[in-house]
């Protein structure tokens, strides 16, 4: 991987007693993962994985806005309006196996996330063994939102989270904080982040993760300071978790319409949800419609498949929507021009064809291979 000189590499990647430290360090750019950096680590992750000497691997990121915020959106949707779909699909054909990669990766992998994590963010860090959240942590898979779909394993990680949760979050790109992340298993550990320079230093000797974590994660919930809301035992301060049984309601079944008429009947109710789903209802109805019902799809299909076919189905989708319109003008809206006016084509829920959807999942010429 290049940098321009004078600037710092994109990713940095250090060796410091027994653990390996990767750093995604383009906090101008809220750490969003680049080509370029999908292949560095990728590289060094295989490096590691033979070398005896590194016990653990720990990614962590600059700047403290953003762990990551996903994926370098505009550089696809550029490669793209350049009629190189081809160069664009090499990105995420590397990044899919690199996320594959760290799903299985045979050394505990430990992510210290603070602020945003999103897209491509969460591929390079929640599939790992170990994730933890400091107080800034915000997790969201917001695709739907700009004519994409939830990927980097989404379709694996959503659907096995309690209940609906996973569904909810896929269809309204909705956020939560690090209790809920907590509560879902999202995460797996909760630490302030003024303590993550410590936690680091700490994984880097001879005491298995496990044991480093759990007593920072302890040490904090002893501390006053988490007496404040933001760091309340997760059963304390789990807004989406809390509303698990209306989601439950709201999002069970296979069709977006029918979640709608539900929020749009609870909203009328005038219930103690009903604030919540008439907003979660506003929510839907400024999605792309195609990107919903795919999105749908992924979290029916998802528990019954493995992780690497997750993977795989996910390729397929994206070989698709990369051809489409939804996703350059869902960027176009969003990133460009911010007027946060799309265009759907369609526009409605009812125009988009079921069968047009199926199509997005079947096999095509030419496959991801996972390693």
């Amino acid at each position: 991987m290049t940098s321009i000189a004078g600037e710092q590499p994109e990713i940095l990647f250090e060796r410091r007693g027994a653990a390996g430290i990767v750093t995604l360090n383009r906090p101008g750019a809220l750490n969003a993962v680049t080509h370029g950096m999908v292949r560095a680590l990728a590289a060094t992750l295989a490096a590691w994985a033979d070398d005896p000497a590194v016990g653990v691997v720990v990614i962590t990121a600059a700047g403290g806005r953003a762990f990551s915020a996903g994926g370098d959106i505009r550089a696809l949707h550029d490669l793209g309006r350049a009629g190189r779909q081809a160069e664009a699909l090499a990105f995420w054909r590397d990044e899919y196996a690199l996320n594959a990669f760290i799903k299985r990766y045979p050394k505990p992998y430990v992510a210290l996330i603070d602020g945003i994590v999103m897209g491509g963010g969460v591929g390079v860090s929640i599939h790992g063994s170990h994730r933890v959240a400091g107080e800034k942590f915000v997790f969201a898979m917001p695709e739907v939102g700009i004519g994409f779909f939830p990927d980097v394993g989404a379709t694996f990680l959503l659907p096995r989270l309690p209940g609906e949760i996973g569904t909810y979050l896929a269809l309204t790109g909705g956020r939560i904080g690090s209790a809920d992340a907590i509560a879902t298993g999202i995460a797996t550990h909760q630490v302030p982040s003024a303590r993550f320079a410590a936690v680091l230093d700490a994984l880097c000797g001879a005491q298995p993760p496990d044991a480093v974590l759990a007593a920072f994660a302890a040490a904090a919930f002893a501390a006053p300071a988490f007496a404040a809301p933001a760091f309340a035992a997760p059963q304390g301060n789990s807004p989406v978790t809390a509303r698990r049984v209306a989601i439950g309601r709201m999002f069970a079944g296979a069709r977006v319409d029918a979640m709608l008429d539900r929020l749009d009947r609870e909203a009328r109710a005038g219930g103690p949800d009903a604030a919540w789903a008439q907003a979660t209802a506003t929510t839907l109805r400024g999605k792309s419609p195609t990107s919903l019902k795919i999105a749908l799809a992924q979290m029916r299909r998802g528990p019954h498949w493995s992780f690497s076919e997750c993977m795989k189905a996910e390729f397929r989708i994206v070989s698709r929507i990369v051809y489409g319109h939804d996703f350059y003008e869902g960027i176009r809206a969003v990133i460009i021009d911010k007027d946060n006016r799309p265009s759907w084509r369609p526009a409605l829920l009812a125009d988009v064809d079921d069968a047009e959807v199926a199509r997005h999942f079947d096999p095509i010429d030419e496959e991801l291979v996972l390693p």
